[in-house]
């Protein structure tokens, strides 16, 4: 498996049935708000797809992506502005309207939205699980894959025009020192592979890290 410098590679791979990942996630279950789960990895590396099959098995649950929090605002420095406007109002057991300030500059329209009284609210994005937000997260997941693979389905996804590579570089230029200055797989509750074949409609493949240096 191809990984950035810094990041270990997961084994021990093993299939477990999604309903039940879910589960233990949920058995620190707040009372009076929602359980809040990070779910990080590099672009490609399937988060919104895993985001949207435990939305599926958890139907009390919302999903919110960090890009739209970002957008047009930061690649990374946009903790401030989760935590005030979506996370802090989940914490009181309220329901989420915000619309970004870079949307309303950029007449994009609509809001994030969350409705009040939801179990699980799956929070993906990468950088999600850093040190600045570990005091709101309930439980987090590093989604681990392979960089040829995820390369590929960004290309299929966004395209390889030159202004996409542009942006790509502009991006790794910020994430690469972040993710190892944050090193978010360390601290991770389920580590998952993004890029493993299996059953995705009902199954999900954990690993682990070996005891040691980046365990």
């Amino acid at each position: 498996m191809r990984l950035h410098p810094g990041e270990p590679e997961a084994s021990d791979w093993r299939v477990e049935k999604l309903s039940e990942v879910a589960r233990r996630l949920r058995e620190g279950q707040p009372t009076g708000r929602p359980l809040l789960v990070a779910i990080d990895g590099r672009g490609g590396a399937g988060k919104s797809v895993l985001a949207e099959r435990l939305r599926s098995a958890v139907p009390a649950s919302g999903v919110v992506h960090t890009d739209d929090v970002a957008w047009n605002h930061a690649y990374f420095d946009w903790g401030g502005l989760l935590v005030d406007n979506i996370i802090k109002p989940l914490h009181r057991g309220e329901a989420v309207e915000f619309r970004p300030p870079a949307w309303a500059e950029h007449h994009r329209p609509g809001a994030i939205r969350v409705p009040a009284g939801m179990d699980v609210v799956w929070i993906e994005g990468t950088g999600i699980i850093r040190e600045e937000l570990a005091p709101w997260i309930d439980a987090s997941i590093w989604v681990q894959g392979d960089l040829d693979e995820q390369e590929r389905r960004l290309m299929a996804r966004d395209g390889d025009s030159a202004e996409q590579q542009r942006h790509v570089t502009a991006w790794l230029a910020e994430e690469l020192p972040f993710m190892l200055r944050e090193q978010p797989w360390r601290k991770a509750t389920f580590i998952v592979a993004g890029t493993i074949e299996h059953d995705r409609e009902s199954e999900i493949v954990i690993g682990r890290f070996p005891a040691g240096p980046g365990g």
